[in-house]
């Protein structure tokens, strides 16, 4: 059985068209809702995101200052280790004068006098019979009543710890049969007559 449309063309048409439009505007929405949704995804996306930015950012700060502090540390670690320096180069080879004094003191034989005296520390050598190693040297000169007492003098000297090698360059009796000799002498110093502090010092700057 055959249907036959009776409607006129232009109405189909119409119809037509309008079922279309619906189509298209149907399309339409669901596009709209679909960007939508993907627009709030991206939205949370990015506000995740955000809030890792700003955690990371917390803690970049939070590093900073701890660096920040730590700098601190190490110029005043820089700053002391600079003193500490300053301070070993000023003890290096110390020697206490009025030690050596005392210890001149002691050695003069009671018959015997200095009229000079002086010692000077140099850079460190070797000696090359002992293989001490030496820092300086003293010298003094003065009067001795006989021979006696010159030789004494001699032994004497090295008879004080950090004094070696004793010698007398020079001696000459004052007058005809006097038996008083004027005399030049000296030793050589070892690192024995360095300060406690000195000592400490090479301690700390010898590897």
């Amino acid at each position: 059985m055959s249907q036959v449309n009776l409607l006129p063309p232009e109405i189909r048409q119409r119809a037509q068209t309008r079922k279309l439009t619906l189509m298209v505007i149907g399309a339409g929405l669901v596009a709209l809702v679909l960007v939508g949704f993907f627009f709030v995804l991206q939205s949370a996306n990015l506000a995740r995101v955000q809030d890792d930015l700003a955690a990371q950012q917390a803690r970049n700060a939070a590093i900073d200052k701890q660096i920040a502090g730590l700098q601190e540390f190490a110029a005043l670690q820089t700053e002391a280790q600079a003193k500490q320096a300053l301070l070993q180069a000023a003890f290096a080879n110390e020697v206490s004068f009025s030690g050596v004094l005392l210890d001149l003191s002691r050695v003069i034989p009671s018959d015997a006098y200095l009229t000079t005296f002086s010692s000077q520390v140099a850079p460190p050598s070797t000696d090359v019979t002992t293989s001490i190693p030496l820092i300086g040297t003293m010298t003094a000169a003065g009067q001795a009543q006989g021979a006696d007492s010159l030789a004494s003098w001699i032994t004497r000297l090295e008879s004080v710890k950090g004094w070696v090698n004793p010698w007398i360059t020079t001696f000459a009796e004052v007058g005809a049969s006097s038996d008083t000799f004027t005399f030049n002498s000296g030793a050589d110093l070892t690192e024995d007559v360095l300060t406690d502090r000195a000592r400490d010092a090479a301690a700390v700057t010898t590897p």
